[in-house]
């Protein structure tokens, strides 16, 4: 592939015994969340001898470690993975409903999930990707990277000195550690305003934004978004932005009663005499141990896939019901060029 970067760059020649000790599958998931699954299920649809790694102790990916009262956007039936449907729930599902639904997927499927596992490093020498694990060592022709974006949690600069205690929202236990505390809460999307909405019943709350929070209509829902999303994905015309906060319910009446309201950005962290700082200013992929394997935000070395990173993957990409076409593609890529290699072995 032209511009792509030498091995020797890429973790160097390994010893023979290093290369005879390994586990080897044609391809070797990083990740065990709702995009490795996707993944997957497609992979096992292709008959591929696959692996899926996941760090977690249980299934569930992102979903475990998410705020008490965190809900999807959409309905239980605009919430799939491939191939199965979500189990309905009244309204909007909550982690813990999404959390069964992956850990039923997984046996669903009898997906090949060893956990809990951490890839520490992976490195490419000829041709062949060489993985180093907690528990061992792994070899593969290819690797799809699904790890999302959970653990990589961003955090802006800003001068100055707080001297309270600051979280993310990836950190957040819900209100209760919060009780009778002055808490600043940072950012103008939709954790930004649903956790604020959360700490009003505990704390005294200024829900900090950088510009007048955009609202999407009170009828827009997650289901709305992944029409649009496809729509774009097809060529077609998804309409004007819609705003960066889905107004569910809760937030709805919260917003025209008055409570929730933004205060515009401080500019020094040294203006704050709160109590807590939450940022609820996004994630960047968690790449780790794929950072040296990439050129920006694409793989410099062939056979490494990336799954479930948002826009960087496609739109939509990082939902449980966006991720579907981004993961079968990926499994026909993996499946196509496996068969080519079979055939000059033959």
């Amino acid at each position: 592939m032209e511009g792509e970067v030498a091995d020797t760059q890429l973790g160097g020649h390994l010893p023979d015994e290093v290369r005879s000790a390994t586990e080897h599958h044609t391809a070797v998931v990083v990740g065990g969340g709702q995009s490795g699954l996707a993944t997957a299920y497609y992979l096992r649809r292709y008959e591929m001898d696959f692996l899926i790694l996941d760090n977690q102790e249980e299934p569930g990916g992102a979903w475990l470690h998410a705020w008490p009262s965190l809900t999807l956007f959409s309905a239980a039936a605009f919430s799939n993975l491939p191939g199965w449907p979500m189990p309905q729930y009244p309204g909007y599902p909550p982690a813990s409903h999404v959390i069964d639904y992956l850990e039923h997927y997984e046996r669903r499927y009898d997906l090949p999930v060893r956990r809990p596992v951490h890839v520490r490093s992976v490195s490419h020498d000829g041709g062949m990707f060489f993985l180093d694990s907690t528990v061992g060592q792994f070899t593969a022709d290819h690797v799809v990277a699904a790890t999302g974006t959970w653990s990589a949690p961003f955090v802006p600069h800003y001068p100055g000195t707080f001297r309270g205690r600051q979280w993310h929202s990836s950190t957040y236990p819900g209100p209760e550690p919060f009780r009778g505390a002055k808490v600043a809460v940072v950012g103008g999307a939709n954790s930004g305003a649903q956790i604020a909405a959360d700490l009003l019943v505990t704390s005294e709350v200024t829900w900090f934004t950088l510009e007048r929070p955009r609202w999407m209509p009170d009828d827009v829902d997650g289901r709305d978004l992944f029409l649009r999303s496809r729509r774009r994905i097809l060529g077609g015309d998804s309409g004007p932005n819609l705003g960066d906060i889905v107004a569910l319910p809760h937030l709805r009446e919260l917003r025209d009663s008055g409570p929730l309201s933004a205060t515009p950005i401080f500019d020094s962290l040294s203006e704050l005499d709160h109590d807590h700082l939450i940022w609820c200013t996004g994630f960047r992929p968690a790449l780790g141990p794929f950072r040296h394997l990439m050129r920006g935000r694409e793989p410099a070395v062939k056979n490494l896939h990336l799954v479930g990173y948002g826009n960087w993957t496609g739109d939509g990409s990082a939902t449980l019901m966006g991720v579907g076409p981004f993961a079968k593609h990926t499994a026909r890529v993996v499946a196509g060029r496996v068969d080519e290699a079979r055939q000059h072995e033959f």
